[in-house]
């Protein structure tokens, strides 16, 4: 009996018992490009969790708080830089990487928060530069990119029934506050990605929120459903929604999934290898 005859049966039998066919094994096929990017995880456990992801054509970026990591798309450590505490959600563009960073208090109703971008270079996470954005007044949690424009999101107080949105320039001088009618969401915005036309903001709490918006920031939907750990576009109609945990014993992990974007749901993760080329 050939290696070859075994590998076979064992692959048969392994399809039999998940009840599934053969193409759907690869669960953890490498990944050679963001458009057959299944599922990924960050390689190494963290301090602190997971905060935000952002992707280009070679690497995945990572935020767990106190930690940068850049990846290849199969979770591989390429760099990885300790950072202060709070790094928040970040997104890249034009061979650099900007994360949201407060150094103060979120969500005090008085404000209290230091808000800031921090500035990396995308080959060795080597610090460019940074810039205050003292508008984002509960705390600076996130960033995103569209149109020449960067947009942050952050905290929100308890009693607060809506959340915003902070537009700066190429040169982060202050545009404009938008404000999203949201309702109220657990400690304001999380993460924030423009993709597919749309404006996607994870929020925490239980459940967790999902909200999308226009590109002006109306409301298309509400969405019980968890990207408070990351979202970014996959170019191809797809997402990247960030996953992880924490343990005491062994620290943080993190990890990504593709998924479809969906009116009624906000988006459905991909189940299987093979559903990335549908």
């Amino acid at each position: 009996m050939n290696n070859r005859f075994v590998l076979c049966m064992l692959t048969w039998l392994v399809a039999v018992h998940l009840d599934v066919s053969a193409e759907d094994l690869p669960h953890n096929s490498p990944s050679q490009s963001l458009d057959d990017l299944y599922q990924v995880e960050c390689e190494g456990t963290y301090s602190h969790h997971l905060q935000g992801i952002c992707a280009e054509s070679s690497a995945i970026y990572w935020s767990f708080t106190t930690t940068l990591v850049k990846t290849d798309l199969n979770g591989k450590v390429i760099k990885k830089v300790p950072v202060a505490n709070h790094h928040g959600d970040l997104c890249v563009h034009e061979g650099k990487l900007f994360v949201a960073v407060n150094l103060g208090e979120f969500n005090h109703p008085e404000g209290n928060a230091d808000s800031w971008i921090y500035v990396y270079d995308t080959d060795d996470l080597v610090e460019l530069e940074k810039h205050p954005c003292d508008e984002v007044f509960y705390g600076a949690g996130g960033v995103g990119f569209r149109d020449g424009r960067f947009y942050v999101v952050g905290g929100l107080p308890d009693q607060m029934s809506e959340n915003y949105v902070y537009e700066y320039d190429a040169n982060f001088q202050f545009i404009k506050k938008h404000v999203i009618e949201s309702g109220h969401t657990h400690l304001g915005i999380q993460t924030a990605a423009f993709a597919h036309g749309r404006w996607w903001f994870g929020c925490y709490g239980s459940p967790a929120i999902l909200l999308v918006t226009d590109p002006d920031f109306q409301v298309l939907g509400r969405y019980e459903t968890n990207c408070s750990l990351g979202i970014a576009s996959l170019g191809d109609g797809r997402l990247l929604v960030g996953n992880g945990h924490c343990t005491k014993a062994s620290g943080c992990i993190g990890g990504a999934r593709a998924a479809k974007p969906n009116e009624r749901t906000g988006f459905l993760l991909q189940e299987r290898y093979s559903e990335v080329k549908k």
